[in-house]
């Protein structure tokens, strides 16, 4: 269950995440050019609301259709996705991922069926009309019926947030948010349900607490302070390096190991959490657009004019409450436990398929190994820091021929041969390529397995 929910989950940030430039572009125009930003102009801030209500839900509706039928599957999306944006008089975030999608399988179907008997020399002629004629009337049914129904599903959304906004209770959320970040759907929460949710309100605001609930680092940097105060072992001469990581790269993932080896640190982030969000709100500031990564850098970055303190307090306060929580839980929880001995528990505990922890202890390298794969679930923070790690450990070995890529842990190469991923991540790695040798960690900087590995290597 938990793969299905990672699965869906990573299905739809994916539609987000490629176009985070996008995103982070029209934040920068709505914080520079509305008329309560840094440099008010009707003119170029005239760019905010077509952006929002019509280039992002295309590009989200065709990165969503490109997902599932490639190049073809996106075009369609993109023209499909017309049919929502003109059917509402809001941003057609939750259409666009709804409509992209179903688009191009549809067009990926009718191809299936008339494949092979097409005439030779018809071929473009059957693919650029079928393309036209079925886009079209997709466009027509999601602007009478699947545009209305979204707009529907917004207003209770919108009335279900508006409860706890209103009450002040959206610190709560924390307690759903931050468990749900260790199991890596991070960003599946913040692109896939918080972001679209941010954007309608950044249209009508200026910006938008939402975005702010997931990317606030504060809640890991105190479980990370306290790890260097009370850690064992490797645990606590890597913690500082993970805090550089974290709080000004903005991988978040990099702390997840940390909760895992000591589980009560969950009650730490959630208090830190929902302090956070509590100052947020006690101080009424938001974002212009997604933080990604959730580096402070880039909170900063779309933080409105005038707001940077309050911004910067809640940060604060998420990392002092986290410290204070975590710092008890691991003196008096987690004596003499280090990372290492963590590995061996969560390998243990974490080993749910038979056959792929068979596959983790089978002798591999027989042959010439060419390509390595870093894996993570979006394929961009942890992976990409981990191939670089992995990068100059083969290197200083004599391995600098070997090729060391980073990628989404649900589009493993298939040549690649070793993949490397979160033991959290094991059966996605699997099931996205069964035929490479699977090296589990839990650390991204101090993994034992990336020495082991070129040792292996080596023999």
């Amino acid at each position: 269950m938990k793969e299905k929910i990672q699965v869906f989950g990573r299905f739809l940030s994916g539609m987000v995440m490629p176009n985070i430039g996008a995103f982070i572009a029209w934040g920068l125009i709505t914080a520079l050019f509305i008329p309560t930003g840094w440099y008010p102009n009707e003119t170029l801030g005239a760019l905010v609301s077509p952006m929002a209500s019509v280039l992002l839900p295309l590009l989200i509706a065709y990165t969503g259709g490109a997902a599932v039928y490639g190049q073809r599957g996106g075009v369609i999306g993109a023209i499909t996705a017309m049919g929502v944006v003109v059917g509402s008089s809001v941003p057609m975030f939750i259409g666009a991922m709804i409509i992209g999608p179903v688009s191009a399988w549809v067009i990926k179907q009718f191809d299936r069926k008339v494949e092979g008997k097409v005439p030779a020399g018809f071929e473009m002629l059957v693919n650029n009309f079928s393309m036209g004629i079925i886009g079209a009337i997709l466009t027509v049914i999601a602007l009478k019926g699947v545009a209305p129904v979204v707009t529907v599903m917004n207003q209770v959304m919108e009335a279900g947030v508006g409860f706890f906004v209103d009450r002040k209770l959206l610190p709560l959320a924390s307690i759903f948010i931050e468990p749900a970040k260790i199991l890596f759907l991070n960003n599946a929460i913040n692109h896939g349900i918080l972001s679209p949710m941010g954007i309608q309100q950044v249209e009508e605001m200026g910006k938008s607490i939402f975005f702010l609930l997931e990317a606030n680092p504060g809640p890991g940097l105190g479980v990370l302070l306290a790890y260097c105060l009370a850690g064992k072992g490797s645990a606590k001469s890597s913690a500082p390096g993970a805090i550089i990581i974290h709080f000004l790269g903005g991988i978040h993932e990099i702390y997840f190991p940390y909760i895992l080896m000591n589980p009560l640190l969950l009650l730490a982030v959630m208090a830190g959490g929902a302090s956070g969000i509590f100052i947020f709100q006690l101080t009424g500031i938001g974002l212009t657009s997604p933080a990604s990564p959730g580096s402070i850098l880039a909170i900063l970055a779309m933080t409105p004019r005038g707001e940077y303190l309050g911004v910067l307090a809640g940060v604060l306060v998420a990392a002092a409450v986290s410290f204070v929580v975590s710092l008890p839980l691991l003196k008096f929880t987690a004596k003499g436990v280090d990372l290492e001995d963590s590995q061996e528990k969560v390998k243990h505990m974490k080993q749910e398929s038979k056959g792929i922890v068979q596959e983790e202890k089978k002798e591999a390298f027989t042959g010439t190994v060419k390509k390595i794969v870093f894996a993570c679930d979006a394929g961009m923070g942890s992976s990409a820091m981990g191939a670089t790690v992995l990068k100059k450990k083969l290197a200083a070995a004599g391995f600098g021929d070997i090729e060391v890529v980073h990628s989404p842990v649900s589009s493993i190469p298939m040549d690649a041969q070793i993949v490397v991923t979160h033991r959290e991540l094991r059966e996605r790695a699997a099931h996205s390529n069964p035929e490479a040798e699977l090296i589990l960690i839990t650390n991204f900087l101090a993994a034992p397995e990336y020495d082991q590995l070129v040792e292996k290597l080596k023999k």
